[in-house]
């Protein structure tokens, strides 16, 4: 198992992503004060799949995850010109999500089962069903980190990941479950 728990780490590497970590399973942390910041100052709580509450609970978020042996966390930096430009942000985090997906159509195949957490919505509807009708495309929705109550910055962390990039950088985070 540890075979394909490096062969997934070193994927994630070729694809693109600018660093990758392993997080042992049991040491995680789900935080309900990270889901308070959520319900509090996010615009989507409520109003996408991917986030509370419609993720599930954070006993429902925690249980889903510890059916996975294997977390492994990835970041993608990326330069921007300063800290208010918006579409260097946006162009980064579609970046992102594309090298998640990536990720995920590499790892489907090869593992019993798998999980991919993301940063932000889910975009891709241009208005999300939430919470008025099914999810359009259940089997392509990815939940957020923080939406399951990590603090990425603390995940960051257990993973010897860099949380913030440096100036004029953004760096979004995701992670991979897999059996």
């Amino acid at each position: 198992m540890e075979n394909l728990l490096n062969k997934i780490i070193e994927q994630a590497k070729i694809i693109g992503f600018t660093e990758v970590g392993s997080i042992d399973i049991e040491k995680l942390e789900f935080e309900q004060w990270v889901r308070d910041i959520c319900k509090n100052s996010c615009r989507y709580y409520n109003k996408s799949w991917a986030c509370p509450p419609a993720a599930g609970t954070l006993e429902e978020c925690k249980a889903r995850c510890f059916e996975y042996k294997h977390f492994v966390l990835f970041n993608f930096r990326s330069d921007i010109e300063d800290s208010y430009d918006w579409d260097g942000m946006m162009a980064a985090m579609q970046k992102f999500k594309e090298l998640s997906e990536e990720l995920e159509a590499f790892v489907k195949p090869i593992t019993e089962k798998c999980l991919l957490l993301t940063s932000g919505r889910c975009e891709k509807c241009e208005k999300c069903t939430c919470p008025d009708a099914p999810c359009r495309f259940p089997e392509q929705l990815h939940h957020s980190l923080e939406g399951y109550g990590f603090n990425v910055s603390k995940l960051a962390e257990m993973g010897n990941m860099h949380y913030i990039g440096g100036k004029d950088t953004i760096t979004y985070f995701g992670a991979i479950l897999f059996k």
